[in-house]
């Protein structure tokens, strides 16, 4: 049944507009989620205080209320009529932004205090510090963080489905549905094949962050 007329190619294409959502909204979450974890390192407490603020909001909000607030209500209260996948990738970048964030916040606390201090007594000012000492550093340190981050993001956007983005999940429901009748053990095999689809976006976004991560530990 899987591969009875195009349903096995409407899979992987399901599982590319999958992958297109998370893979966008993390290319921009790594551009803002690095200028917040700067930001977030700065000393200034009004700073602090709402770069907390909106962490801990990210955080505690299921990205699924997150969805139809943007969705849903965005379309309502302020006349904005935004597709299911724009709104998707609006919600992935703003949880993927904090959660780079802190990563960055993280990483960049990591560094040893002398690196900062020893490039400032060579001349250089606390910017070309940060750009040319801490965060070269930083970025080996977190490339396997942000690789499993990319493999959350993938696996979270099955929430898409709720909101009627036709990615894999919806194509696979919708082969189940066709099938229902012909093939009653459809959904065993779909789910199953939906599942393995998954496995193999993101199993080698694992192996490669442990790989990386045992190399530069060594």
């Amino acid at each position: 049944m899987l591969f009875d007329g195009h349903n096995f190619l409407r899979l992987l294409q399901g599982l590319w507009v999958t992958l297109s959502i998370a893979l966008s909204a993390m290319a921009i979450s790594v551009v803002l989620g690095t200028l917040l974890g700067i930001v977030m390192t700065s000393r200034n407490r009004a700073v602090q205080l709402l770069t907390r603020l909106y962490l801990e909001f990210v955080r505690i909000m299921p990205q699924l209320v997150l969805l139809f607030v943007v969705y849903f209500s965005l379309s309502t209260s302020a006349g904005i009529n935004l597709g299911g996948r724009t709104a998707a990738a609006i919600v992935f970048v703003i949880w993927g932004t904090a959660e780079m964030g802190d990563l960055v916040r993280g990483a960049i606390g990591s560094i040893p205090r002398h690196q900062r201090d020893s490039a400032l007594a060579l001349g250089l000012t606390s910017s070309q510090a940060m750009r040319r000492v801490i965060l070269p550093q930083t970025m080996r340190r977190l490339l396997p963080l942000a690789m499993n981050l990319t493999a959350r993001m993938v696996m979270t956007t099955s929430l898409v489905v709720l909101i009627g983005v036709v990615e894999v999940l919806k194509t696979g429901q919708q082969i189940i549905d066709a099938n229902r009748f012909t093939h009653p053990d459809a959904a065993l095999w779909v789910y199953g094949a939906i599942f393995a689809l998954y496995f193999l976006a993101c199993w080698p976004l694992s192996l490669l962050s442990r790989h990386l991560e045992k190399k530069w530990k060594n």
